[in-house]
C-alpha cells in the first residue's frame, strides 16, 4: 500500500473542493499541529486513546478532515475490518455544516476502504431518526440494514454501502 495514500488522501470535487484527510498519528508527540490546534483538543486525545485499545493499523485509524488550510471536521475507521467488515465514523466543524463538505468527508473514507479493500462491507451508524448523518449516508449510498444494538450508543440504525454499477 503506498506510504503517501495511507497519509493524505485527496479528493476533488468540482474542481473547487478538496477534501485532504491527514492522518492522527498514535502519540501526542507526533500530532503537533494538531495539538496547536483548539478545535482538535478533544478529539485528538480521544483519538490516541482509542488506538491503546484497538491498536494503530493504517489506514484503518483516525483523520482531519481539510479544506484548503482549514479544518473542516474529522473522519475515521472504528478499528480494521473484522468479519470483512468496517465501520466509518466523520463528522464536521459547526462553521462548516450544511455545505456538502459532510458528504465529501464520508466519500473520501468509502474511496479509502475500497482502494484498501474492495471487498470489505462498509457499514456506518446513526441514532435511529432521520438527521443530517442520514442525508449524508444516503447521498453516498448508504442503505439501511436495520436496527441493532451498539455496546456503546444503545440502539441505532446500521447503514451498509451499496455499490453502484459504474464505480462509486
Amino acid at each position: 500500500f503506498p506510504r503517501r495514500f495511507i497519509t493524505r488522501l485527496t479528493i476533488f470535487h468540482n474542481l473547487w473542493k478538496m477534501i485532504e484527510l491527514r492522518p492522527i498519528l498514535p502519540t501526542l508527540a507526533e500530532n503537533p499541529v494538531f495539538a496547536a490546534n483548539p478545535d482538535c483538543a478533544e478529539t485528538l486525545q480521544m483519538s490516541i486513546d482509542y488506538y491503546q485499545t484497538i491498536g494503530y493499523h493504517p489506514p484503518w485509524i483516525g483523520y482531519y478532515a481539510y479544506l484548503g488550510d482549514s479544518l473542516v471536521g474529522s473522519a475515521g475507521f472504528k478499528g480494521r475490518p473484522v468479519d470483512n467488515k468496517i465501520e466509518i465514523a466523520y463528522g464536521t466543524l459547526p462553521a462548516f455544516q450544511r455545505q456538502g463538505i459532510g458528504t465529501e468527508i464520508c466519500r473520501c473514507l468509502v474511496l479509502l476502504a475500497r482502494a484498501t479493500d474492495p471487498h470489505v462491507l462498509i457499514t456506518a451508524r446513526t441514532l435511529p431518526e432521520e438527521n443530517y448523518s442520514v442525508k449524508i449516508l444516503r447521498k453516498n449510498h448508504f442503505r439501511l440494514f436495520g436496527e441493532v444494538w451498539d455496546k456503546d450508543d444503545g440502539r441505532v440504525w446500521e447503514w451498509h454501502y451499496e455499490e453502484k454499477a459504474n464505480g462509486f
